[in-house]
C-alpha cells in the first residue's frame, strides 16, 4: 500500500514536499515514481528513481525544480517541489513497479490514492 501526503495550496514560486509511505513491501526493491494528473488532462509521469542504485529521472517540465528521493530506512518516497507554477496544479500519485522500464511505460504494480497540489496567486 502507498499513501501520499503533503499536498496543499501554495502561491507561485513556493515549495512543497510530498511524501509517500509504503507498507507491506520495501520501496527500494522496486522502481518508484511520481505521476500527476492535471484537470482535464491525462496522467503523466514526472519523476522516477531506480530500485537499486537510486538513479533519478525527470520530465523536462519539472527538471531543475523537483527532486525525487527515497529514505530506505523509513520506507518513504519524497518529491520536493520548488519554484512551483500554476501549471503544476494536479493530483500527484506515487507508484512502484518491478523495473524502470515498467514504470516509465506506466505499467505500475502499486498506486497511491493521490494528494492534491494547487498553485495559484
Amino acid at each position: 500500500q502507498l499513501v501520499e501526503s503533503g499536498g496543499g495550496s501554495v502561491q507561485p514560486g513556493g515549495s512543497l514536499t510530498l511524501s509517500c509511505a509504503a507498507s507491506g513491501f520495501t520501496l527500494q526493491n522496486y522502481a518508484n515514481g511520481w505521476f500527476r494528473q492535471a484537470p482535464g488532462k491525462e496522467r503523466e509521469g514526472i519523476s522516477y528513481i531506480s530500485k537499486t542504485d537510486g538513479i533519478e529521472y525527470y520530465a523536462d517540465s519539472v527538471k531543475g525544480r523537483f527532486t525525487i528521493s527515497r529514505d530506505n530506512t523509513k520506507n518513504i518516497l519524497y518529491l520536493t517541489m520548488t519554484s512551483l507554477k500554476p501549471e503544476d496544479t494536479a493530483i500527484y500519485y506515487c507508484a512502484a513497479s518491478a523495473s524502470l522500464v515498467e514504470i516509465v511505460n506506466s505499467r505500475v504494480s502499486a498506486w497511491g490514492r493521490g494528494t492534491e497540489v494547487s498553485v495559484s496567486a
